[in-house]
């Protein structure tokens, strides 16, 4: 049996935080191994548990979202955040992305978009809200026309539109009649040119630019 998704649920109100965790316990396949009500609580939550991923709050006392999201990642455990909030700023959502954050979405969004998220994000893709990645979009393309763009090749375009559909390398392999070890190479270029180290900051950095 395919073993259940870790998750720590890191939410400062308590009934919300209840919602969510009352959500995840009746979905398959996810296992909630921990609460936390403030940033610093999920980042020890994380090193004690080791789970596949927490679902971040942003706005948190103490420690916020953003800066449990840089520790957590910077542990270097293989520990996820998905962001799950209200809050929907330009500033607030480039915080998490730049934090380290390998998904978005909104407290707002139905039930079972926010279950496939973690299921996504689980699996090393990159989940951003419909709403989420059309702020990229808009905040800078209007500078990127002044910008000396990277010179992304169209099949490494293509393998990064098709990341930010939230495909995982083998499925982008089979849908471009490719190897993974081609996806891979692409895509190491890609982070090469827009001088980026992961995938949603790939895909996060193309938006902003204009270039997906």
């Amino acid at each position: 049996m395919t073993e259940p998704i870790r998750v720590v649920v890191a939410d400062d109100h308590p009934i919300v935080r209840a919602g969510i965790v009352g959500l995840l316990e009746t979905a398959a396949g996810i296992e909630v191994v921990g609460e936390a009500a403030d940033g610093a609580e999920a980042v020890a939550l994380a090193e004690a548990e080791r789970p596949d991923l927490v679902l971040m709050d942003l706005r948190m006392p103490g420690v916020d979202g953003a800066s449990a999201t840089a520790s957590i990642v910077a542990a270097g455990t293989g520990t996820r955040v998905l962001v799950l909030t209200t809050y929907e700023t330009d500033d607030h959502i480039l915080a998490a992305i730049e934090a380290g954050a390998s998904g978005y979405l909104l407290k707002a969004a139905p039930q079972a978009e926010i279950l496939e998220g973690i299921r996504a994000v689980a699996a090393g893709e990159t989940v951003l809200a419909p709403s989420i990645a059309a702020k990229l979009v808009s905040r800078v393309r209007a500078a990127a026309a002044s910008v000396d763009l990277p010179a992304l090749s169209p099949r490494e375009l293509e393998v990064l539109r098709l990341v930010a559909a939230g495909r995982s390398n083998p499925e982008i392999a089979r849908e471009l009649y490719i190897g993974e070890a081609t996806v891979k190479t692409h895509l190491l270029h890609a982070f090469e040119k827009l001088e980026v180290n992961d995938r949603t900051r790939a895909v996060t950095r193309a938006m902003e630019l204009g270039l997906l």
